[in-house]
C-alpha cells in the first residue's frame, strides 16, 4: 500500500522533534519544521504528509459512540462519557482535547503545503506536488469542520506562527466565517483531486467527493437550529465585541444544504452498496446493510482512513463482544432498539406492525435472508423474544441481543467457547440474562443494558483469539449524504419528489417497503416528515457518532424522553432458568441523565485558553 497511508511509517528524526503533542501555539522555531532534511526527499515530504493524515480520528473510544446520545452507555464505571452524563465535567477536565490536536494538525498541513515545492524535480514531479497539495487542504478542512462541530467558532489561521507573535490577535473568528473558510479550503482541494482513484493503494485519500460531502455535512450544520436562529446564543461574542453566532433565522441556509447534497449526488460516483456488488446472485438486505462495513472499497464509501493491523479494528471488535471474549464495553440501549422497524416497515407502537413484546419465537426466522448461512444466523432463532421477530434487516446487522449467535465467532469450537455448558449447541448465544457469561454477575465482562453493538463486526474476527478483520473505517458515506439532502430538502420544499424518491432508496436498501405504502399521510406534511427523516438517520447511522451530533444541531438533547435511557430487566436473577426468563424482556430506567445548555458545545480546554489571551470560552462554561 501506498506510504501516504501507512501511518505506522517512521518519519525522520527532525518531524518526530517537531510533531510531539505540543499545542497548536506552543511554537517550535520554523527552520525546525521546514528544514532541508524533510524537503530534499520525496519519502520524507510523503511522511510529513503522513504525519497530518494521522490526526484523522476514528470515532472508536469517542462520547459520541459510547454514551453522550441515547443510542449506547458504556458499561465501564468512570469512564470520561459515564461523568460526562452526569454534568461531573468542566473547562478543566479535558474530555476528548480534539482542539489542541486538531490545530497540531492544522499547522502541519500549513507547513506541508508551503514546503512541498521545496522537493526537488528529480524526486517529486509538479503533478504530485499539486495533488498533495490538494489533501493537504482537505485535510486542513477538515480539522476545521471537526472544530466547528466540537467547539463552535475557532480561530483561523492561513499561515505558521512566529516566535513573536502577539496571540492576543488570534481571536474566534464568526461562525460564518468559519463555514466559508470551510468552503474555501474544499473548493480549493477539490480542483486537484480526482473523483475517483484508479489505483488500491490511493484508497484512504480524499476526492472530489470527499469534499463536496464534507461541504453538505457543514451546509447541514449551518442550516440547523443550533446554529440558525438560536437566540442562547445571541451574546456570544469576543472581548471585543466581535459577534460570533447568526443572529437571526434564514430559511434560505436549508436550501444551501440541500443543494450541497444534491451536489454529491450529481456527481454520479457513489452508490448504495448491496450485496450483489460483491458477487452474490440475490439481493440479501441484511448482508448488505452488514457489509457496508466490511465489503473494501465498496462505492458507498466517501472518505475512509485505511489501517491495516490498526489498533481500533480490535478494539471495535472487543469491546462489542460478549463475554467471556469481549469486554462489553458498548451496549446499545433499549432507547435504538425500539426506534428499529418491523420487516414491513411500521413501527413497533403502530397497531398494524405485528409486533409482540410477550412469549417466545416458535421456530428460526423463515425469512430467505434470515437464514443460517455459514454457521451463522442472520435474523431470530427459535427461543428469541419475540421483541426481536420480524424486525427489520438493520436491527439484525446491527444489534446483539438475549440469545442472538455471537458473530464474531467463526466456529464452532469458538462459539461454544462464549457458551455456558447447557447452552452449547454450536450457535454461541449472548448471555445477558442474570445468571449468563455476560450478565450482572459477571466478573469481568457484565452488560448493563441487554444488548451490544454489532455493527462494524466482522464475521470473519474471531475475538476469542483477539484476531480483528481488516476493513476501512467509514468516516463519510453516500446514505448520509442523501439523508442530509432530504432533511434539508424537508425543511423548505415539503413537496419535493425528491424528498420520497431518496429517502426510499434508503429504506429499499434495508428491504422495507416504500414509506408511501405504509405511511402515506406523511408525505408532504413537513412536521410528520422530519419526524420520519430524523428517525431513519437514528436507524440507519446508528452506533456511527450522527446521533449524537444530530441532536445537538437539532437542539434536541433537553429532551427527557431522549435523556431517560432505557435496558432490559438485567438485575432480576434469573436463578438459572437462562434465555426463557420473561421477567429479563420488562423495560426499566437504567438512568436519567443530567443536561444542561452549556453541553450543546464542548468547552475549550482551560489552559489552552489561558495561553491565548485573545479568546473567549463557549457560553455557560
Amino acid at each position: 500500500m501506498n506510504n501516504v497511508f501507512t501511518y505506522g511509517l517512521s518519519l525522520c528524526c527532525m518531524v518526530l522533534f517537531f510533531s510531539s503533542c505540543s499545542k497548536y501555539l506552543d511554537k517550535k522555531p520554523d527552520n525546525l519544521l521546514t528544514s532541508d532534511i524533510v524537503w530534499q526527499k520525496r519519502s520524507t515530504a510523503e511522511s510529513y504528509l503522513n504525519q497530518v493524515y494521522s490526526h484523522i480520528q476514528p470515532t472508536t473510544d469517542d462520547y459520541k459512540e459510547l454514551g453522550a446520545s441515547d443510542e449506547t452507555s458504556c458499561s465501564i464505571a468512570g469512564v470520561a462519557v459515564r461523568k460526562m452524563i452526569t454534568g461531573n465535567w468542566s473547562p478543566q477536565s479535558n474530555y476528548w482535547p480534539n482542539w489542541p490536536l486538531f490545530y497540531e494538525g492544522i499547522r502541519q498541513s500549513i507547513v506541508f503545503e508551503e514546503n512541498v515545492d521545496r522537493v526537488p524535480a528529480s524526486e517529486m514531479g509538479d503533478e504530485l506536488k499539486a495533488q498533495y497539495k490538494s489533501e493537504a487542504r482537505f485535510l486542513r478542512g477538515w480539522f476545521y469542520w471537526n472544530i466547528l462541530r466540537q467547539y463552535g467558532p475557532f480561530v483561523l489561521l492561513r499561515n505558521t506562527l512566529g516566535l513573536n507573535e502577539d496571540f492576543s490577535k488570534y481571536t474566534r473568528a464568526p461562525f460564518d466565517s468559519c463555514v466559508a473558510e470551510i468552503n474555501r479550503l474544499m473548493d480549493q482541494a477539490a480542483e486537484g483531486l480526482p473523483k475517483v482513484w484508479d489505483r488500491s493503494s490511493d484508497y484512504g485519500r480524499p476526492t472530489k467527493g470527499s469534499c463536496l460531502a464534507a461541504k453538505a455535512q457543514v451546509a447541514l450544520l449551518a442550516a440547523s437550529p443550533l446554529w440558525n436562529g438560536n437566540a442562547a446564543f445571541n451574546g456570544f461574542r469576543n472581548a471585543d465585541g466581535t459577534v460570533l453566532a447568526p443572529q437571526g433565522y434564514d430559511a434560505n441556509k436549508w436550501k444551501i444544504a440541500a443543494d450541497a447534497a444534491k451536489a454529491v449526488i450529481d456527481l454520479n460516483a457513489y452508490k448504495l452498496y448491496v450485496n450483489t456488488d460483491d458477487g452474490d446472485a440475490v439481493f440479501d438486505p441484511l448482508i448488505s446493510c452488514r457489509n457496508i462495513f466490511i465489503s473494501n472499497w465498496n462505492n458507498e464509501i466517501i472518505f475512509s482512513s485505511n489501517l491495516a493491523g490498526a489498533y481500533w479494528y480490535w478494539a471495535h471488535e472487543k469491546r462489542c463482544a460478549p463475554g467471556p471474549g469481549g469486554i462489553n464495553m458498548q451496549n446499545a440501549t433499549q432507547n435504538i432498539v425500539d426506534a428499529f422497524y418491523m420487516r414491513n416497515g411500521r413501527t413497533i407502537d403502530d397497531p398494524n406492525s405485528g409486533y409482540a413484546e410477550q412469549g417466545f419465537a416458535q421456530q428460526d426466522d423463515p425469512a430467505q435472508w434470515g437464514l443460517a448461512k455459514d454457521g451463522i444466523n442472520r435474523g431470530y432463532i427459535k427461543g428469541n423474544s419475540n421483541m426481536y421477530v420480524n424486525r427489520e434487516a438493520r436491527f439484525y446487522a446491527a444489534v446483539s441481543y438475549n440469545g442472538k449467535p455471537v458473530l464474531s465467532a467463526p466456529t464452532t469450537d469458538d462459539r461454544n467457547f462464549f457458551s455456558s455448558d447447557q447452552n452449547k449447541d454450536g450457535r454461541g448465544r449472548s448471555e445477558f440474562y442474570y445468571s449468563g457469561k455476560s450478565g450482572a454477575v459477571a466478573v469481568n465482562s457484565r452488560d448493563i443494558t441487554g444488548y451490544n453493538v454489532q455493527k462494524s463486526v466482522s464475521p470473519a474476527t474471531n475475538i476469542r483469539n483477539d484476531q480483528a478483520a481488516y476493513r476501512p473505517f467509514i468516516h463519510m458515506r453516500y446514505a448520509e449524504i442523501l439523508l442530509d439532502y432530504v432533511e434539508a430538502l424537508n425543511e423548505y420544499d415539503a413537496g419535493n419528489p425528491d424528498i420520497l424518491k431518496y429517502l426510499n432508496m434508503v429504506r429499499t436498501r434495508a428491504g422495507l417497503p416504500g414509506l408511501e405504502t405504509v405511511y402515506p399521510a406523511v408525505i408532504g406534511n413537513k412536521d410528520e416528515m422530519r419526524k420520519v427523516i430524523l428517525r431513519e438517520r437514528q436507524i440507519e447511522l446508528c452506533f456511527e457518532g450522527d446521533r449524537y451530533h444530530t441532536l445537538i444541531r437539532r437542539l434536541l438533547m433537553n429532551d427527557p424522553k431522549i435523556q431517560t435511557i432505557y435496558r432490559m430487566n438485567v438485575n432480576a436473577n434469573d436463578n438459572n432458568q437462562g434465555f426463557g426468563f420473561a421477567d429479563f424482556y420488562q423495560r426499566n430506567v437504567l438512568e436519567t441523565r443530567f443536561w444542561a445548555d452549556r453541553m450543546y458545545l464542548f468547552p475549550i480546554y482551560q489552559d489552552d485558553l489561558d495561553k491565548t489571551r485573545g479568546m473567549v470560552q463557549n457560553p455557560g462554561w
